[in-house]
């Protein structure tokens, strides 16, 4: 099984692009996702984790998702490579969501009304808590 859950903030908006062949949208953005733990004197870290999106749930995201607002993002992960301009092999580990969630609260900005990529009404996804100590990493 291949499932992976992420609540993160954006660390810049969506770069939306088509593609070449049939049109399709295609949304990608970067989760900044706290560590669980922080070792005791350190400050807790982040993994920078890359996210595409495609069709309806990119364009979902590319609409409504901003830099530095918390989100969650259900997907699979998916590997891939290519040769650079130099010609070296380059490899690619993404998150492919397949659903997107607003995360924050509903004071940091009006989301009544909105939907999420399924056609929901929400304005935050009540299977992600949010924490109002969470700092940006960046």
């Amino acid at each position: 099984m291949n499932k992976v859950v992420l609540m993160g903030r954006l660390t810049r908006d969506p770069e939306v692009r088509y593609t070449q062949t049939n049109n399709t949208l295609v949304a990608s953005f970067s989760l900044a996702v706290n560590r669980r733990f922080a070792k005791p004197g350190e400050e807790r870290q982040a993994d920078f984790i890359n996210i595409v999106a495609w069709n309806k749930t990119g364009e979902f995201c590319s609409k409504y998702f901003k830099k530095g607002q918390q989100v969650g993002v259900i997907g699979r992960i998916q590997t891939r490579s290519y040769d650079d301009a130099q010609g070296q092999k380059r490899y690619v580990t993404e998150v492919i969501a397949e659903e997107a969630y607003f995360a924050d609260s509903k004071k940091d900005g009006d989301t009544a009304g909105f939907e999420n990529t399924f056609g929901e009404n929400v304005a935050t996804s009540s299977e992600f808590s949010v924490s109002s100590d969470d700092d940006l990493p960046f």
